[in-house]
Order: C-alpha cells, then structure tokens, then sequence
C-alpha cells in the first residue's frame, strides 16, 4: 500500500463548518447563511494575516492567536459587517456550536474500515485542541483517530511548512519514519490541498460542491466528492 499514514483536516472536511447556518437564522432571520460564509472567509483570513506577517519566528508568529479566539472575532467582525444587533449571548451560542459542528454523515463509517486497514489515522487542524477534542468526541471519532494534531503547538496556520512538518514528528514519535508522500493528506479546502502539496504530500481533494479548483499550484493527485470516495482509494492498494 503506498499510503502509510490517512491525514484529515478537520474544518470543511470532516465538520461541516456550515450547518452553523441553522442556529444563525434563527437568531438573525434572513442572514443565517450570509452570517456563515463571512464568518468563515474572515476566519481562514485572519489566519493568514497572522501567519505571514511574522513567518520565520523560532518561537512561531508573535502576533498568533488562539483558533478560538479568532473564531469568536470573525464572527463579531461579521455580525458588525452585517449591521446586526447582537447580545454577548448570541455570540456564546454560536461560538459553543462550534464544539460540537455536524460532522459529514459518511465520516465515522470510513474511519472506521481505514482503521480496520491497519493504518494510522490523524487530524491536523488549524483549531485549538480544546476546539478539536470536543468536536472528535461530540462525533464519536475518538477511538479512530490516533492523533489529533493542532497548529498551535508551532504558533503558525496553514499552510506554513511547519504545521504540515507536525505530521511527521508525531509518527516519528511512534516510530515509524514515513516519506512523505506515503501520507495521504485529506482536505475540503482547496488552499490547504495546494500547501500540503507543496510540502510533499500526496493530497485528496474532497469537493463537495463541485467547484473547479484553483488556478495556482499543482493539482490535487486525488479528487472524490465525499469520504467514500477515500476509502475507495485505499482499498484498491489493499
């Protein structure tokens, strides 16, 4: 099998950032969805600014904040954006459905068999780990899983080198010395599926939508519309 190690992102791919959407509207009627999209643009962009103004720190960037902290301030930017009046405990509400997010109903079950596949199993996220534990227990992902790997260990988002770089040490820790193209590195966001291809993995692109990829770096080397479409990649290495 030319995979040894299966690697999720977590938010768009295994947690439908989205299904935000529901307890929106019914705080905010008419803005649930516009509400959800700002609130995620601004968040990956806050990311971004964070980690290339201060890329080469040792000690990661100076300006890093916390994934939760710039969740909660994307979503007080959007509600401001949108002109809505709010109450802290609209964003309480909000902010706490973000610990337990609708996983993708395919998710458990394909987990499960690459687990029976023998093979290691990870997440590596922008979220903070508080974030990410709730969210893999809420799911009932927890046995599947053998790493839960967060950016903030190195204080810099994706697709910084170095959070993709967590990947290899925490096999290493294992022991097991993987190349890295034997990781497969899943994704829904097709920024993260160019990052982890220039760093050397071997990527899959989950397009839900449907949605033509960008114009910019190389081509994801596997392409399926859900979960499913994984586990029938790995199965044909069998």
């Amino acid at each position: 099998m030319p995979f040894k190690a299966v690697v999720f992102d977590a938010y768009g791919t295994l947690f439908d950032v989205y299904a935000i959407q529901a307890l929106a509207e019914s705080k905010f009627q008419g803005q649930g969805a516009a509400i959800a999209a700002l609130w995620r643009d601004k968040q990956i962009e806050y990311t971004r600014l964070i980690t290339q103004s201060d890329p080469h720190n040792p000690k990661g960037s100076q300006y890093y904040l916390p994934f939760r902290e710039i969740t909660a301030r994307a979503l007080e930017f959007a509600l401001r954006r949108l002109k809505l009046s709010y109450e802290p405990s609209d964003m309480a509400a909000l902010m706490a459905q973000y610990d337990q997010l609708t996983p993708f109903p395919e998710n458990l079950s394909v987990l499960k068999q690459i687990k029976v596949l023998g093979l290691t199993t990870a997440i590596l996220s922008n979220g903070s780990p508080d974030m990410l534990a709730s969210a893999v227990q809420s799911a009932g992902m927890s046995d599947y899983l053998d790493h839960v790997l967060s950016v903030d260990t190195v204080r810099l988002f994706k697709t910084a080198p170095e959070s993709y770089a967590l990947v290899q040490q925490a096999l290493k820790n294992m022991g097991l010395a993987i190349h890295k193209n034997e990781v497969l590195f899943i994704s829904s966001n097709a920024w993260d599926i160019i990052g982890a291809g220039w760093f050397g993995f071997t990527t899959f692109w989950v397009n839900r939508q449907s949605l033509p990829f960008e114009t910019i770096g190389a081509q994801p080397h596997h392409v399926g519309s859900n979960l499913n479409d994984v586990l029938t990649l790995i199965q044909k290495f069998k």
